[in-house]
């Protein structure tokens, strides 16, 4: 099984373009001020479609990197 990666949103850094929720909108959405955010039971979070999230990111808001822990872990 693939690792989950370790994801992170820089809520200082986010402008709220969101390229993330359009990109892998089973992970990411947008909260009322429009700031990105993880949904509380995100799906899959080993999708290309992630790491596609936070390359298309304007501000580099995003961060996936690989925990090295399975998501059952």
């Amino acid at each position: 099984m693939t690792p989950a990666p370790d994801i992170r949103v820089d809520r200082d850094r986010c402008i709220g373009a969101g390229m993330c929720a359009l990109t892998a909108p089973a992970v990411f959405t947008q909260d009322d001020e429009g700031l990105s955010e993880l949904l509380p039971e995100p799906g899959d979070l080993t999708s290309l479609l992630v790491r596609e999230a936070a390359r298309a990111c304007p501000v580099g808001a995003l961060t996936v990197t690989s925990t090295g822990r399975s998501p059952a872990d």
